[in-house]
């Protein structure tokens, strides 16, 4: 990365690249013969065998170069409680390999210990599924199809069972998932008494930590997600599951924020992955414990899930109520296809709880990139845009949405580009950002991308690859931009789209060049298009990816 919001000031290089196995080694030099445990999101979107972007090349689970004693995979808090008191009272490393939510390397003359997790659907708790091993995955992409489709088949902790995989002569052991915690510990887990500061070891750098200074006024509601878009990694670190908070536990969470010396009475957000996934849950616990679909809501939501907006209504309401609050804004992304129709909720939102402008994430235009994408159509997002408008007016605001969409993503190609240009121009959006598909471990989409296979149907998949591919995609998506005339129109021309340079409405780009403002310009009039350092970022996007491709966060 250019900067890292985590490190004062944004400051780069101030920690390790590939940080699990860095920091394991170092305590073992400073504590001797201590077990050490590893978890956090690396480890956990690193636990098997996976592909690295970085070095373009499949690893094996981070339990090899780190040599953990032990992987804690998922948000881990309650695995963490557990561990310490089992170590407490004296029991070996070797005996937390019975726990739900770890991961481990069997010895070579180890055997697979008898642990009983109870699965649901009437399968053998006891008969673990095999991956393809490590030295399959890495040279043959079919096998790394397999593996991506077995690994997310077993992800349920209602009937996930346990999954190993032959790393040379050891075995990686990957035990099932830890079950949701309940409303009533996730209260008591967010209730600690934090401090809401920074360590204290950063005041001595001066610098204030930009992720910090995001979320200093920010209240999370609610953990985990059901939509399972195929390029996010939440749902393999959080959950598919939706674990909310109490309404109590929230309001005395904003009324400690309230106190906050420096509190200007604005909470930042009230949400979590997703703003409106609040209280949502399956009708039937029965049938849950043994679904098998990747996404709750795609190719169209499930007739059993509970979508209703009201308790989350409810919280908004008394939230915006409590003394000291001036403003509560939503700034965690809206799921539209849940929202489209709640008529409530978005009178709510467009009149008392968006500054001006709504962070959405269509992510695309075209049908077939969505559908790999495991989002919905752009009808949905037309709907809930109508929906907002309308909102909007009644309400007397002026207010606008951000809609986000990716370049790149597999399956992705000039004609899919083109078509979410036309998409664009028509309904009059000029993004101002373009997200680059960056393909994260152990994502179905980073499966498209280094096999150019879906794991679902075996079927081909074409992604951009070559970065020339990459900035012509960035391009398409950014066509308004003056800059990129000359490389839209050569791709417009190659795909036989010529009808869309001219002068008419429909047309993306003006037959004649048009004259790039110089910098001194570009503090006069659009920003967005003449905002200075606007053009250098997007000439220099690819010399910045040569040097080291960005990491994704998650989401």
């Amino acid at each position: 990365r250019n900067a890292d919001a985590y490190s004062p000031g944004g400051r780069i290089g101030l920690r390790p690249d590939r940080p699990t196995a860095v920091y394991a080694q170092r305590c073992r030099e400073a504590f001797k013969g201590v077990p050490v445990i590893g978890g956090g999101v690396e480890a956990s979107l690193r636990r098997i065998a996976h592909y690295d972007y970085w070095s373009d090349s499949v690893a094996p689970s981070v339990l090899l170069p780190s040599k953990l004693d032990l992987l804690v995979y998922g948000m881990g808090e309650d695995a963490a409680l557990e561990i310490a008191r089992r170590l407490d009272a004296g029991e070996p490393v070797s005996a937390l390999r019975d726990m739900r939510g770890v991961a481990y390397l069997l010895g070579r003359r180890e055997g697979l210990p008898a642990h009983d997790f109870a699965v649901a659907g009437g399968r053998n708790p006891h008969e673990p599924v095999e991956l393809p091993s490590f030295e399959a995955v890495r040279d043959d992409r079919l096998a790394f199809a397999r593996m991506t489709r077995l690994f997310h088949d077993e992800t349920n902790p209602g009937n996930a069972r346990r999954l190993t995989q032959p790393h040379g002569d050891r075995t990686l052991v990957v035990n099932p998932p830890r079950l949701p915690l309940s409303t009533a510990a996730l209260d008591a887990l967010h209730e600690l008494p934090y401090t809401r500061r920074p360590h204290s070891r950063y005041a001595a750098e001066g610098d204030a930590i930009p992720a910090w200074q995001t979320i200093q006024d920010s209240v999370q509601i609610m953990r985990g997600c059901f939509g399972g878009c195929t390029f996010c990694s939440i749902t393999m670190h959080q959950g598919r599951t939706i674990q909310s908070r109490s309404r109590d536990s929230v309001l005395r969470e904003v009324e400690q924020v309230t106190r906050r010396p420096g509190f200007k009475g604005h909470l930042s957000d009230l949400g979590g992955p997703t703003a409106n996934m609040y209280r949502m849950r399956c009708r039937e616990p029965s049938v849950e414990a043994i679904c098998r679909r990747p996404s709750c809501v795609h190719p169209k939501p499930c007739r059993l899930l509970e979508t209703d907006h009201a308790p989350l209504v409810e919280l908004m309401r008394a939230s915006r109520t409590m003394p000291g609050v001036e403003k509560v804004h939503i700034a965690s992304g809206i799921r539209m296809d849940l929202a489209a129709g709640e008529d409530e909720y978005l009178e709510e939102l467009a009149t008392h709880h968006v500054g001006g402008h709504l962070k959405v994430a269509p992510e695309h235009a075209s049908g077939s990139v969505l559908n790999l994408m495991k989002k919905p159509d752009t009808a949905s997002f037309d709907r809930f845009a109508e929906g907002f408008a309308r909102a909007s007016k009644r309400a007397g605001k002026e207010q606008y949405l951000v809609p986000y969409f990716i370049a790149s993503h597999p399956g992705c190609g000039v004609e899919e580009m083109i078509e979410l240009a036309v998409f664009l121009k028509a309904r009059g959006y000029r993004p101002r950002q373009v997200q680059d598909f960056i393909p994260a471990p152990m994502d179905v989409a980073t499966c498209m991308y280094h096999t150019g296979i879906d794991p679902y149907t075996m079927k081909p998949v074409e992604s951009a690859r070559r970065l020339k591919d990459r900035e012509v995609q960035r391009a398409l998506l950014q066509f308004f931009a003056p800059e990129n005339w000359q490389a839209v129109r050569d791709a417009l021309e190659r795909a036989g789209r010529s009808d869309l340079i001219g002068d008419g409405r429909h047309c993306l780009i003006p037959s004649r060049p048009p004259r790039v403002p110089t910098r001194r310009e570009g503090n006069a009039s659009d920003s967005r298009e003449r905002a200075p350092g606007y053009r250098r970022a997007a000439r220099e996007g690819g010399r910045r990816q040569r040097r080291r491709p960005p990491v994704k966060r998650d989401g």
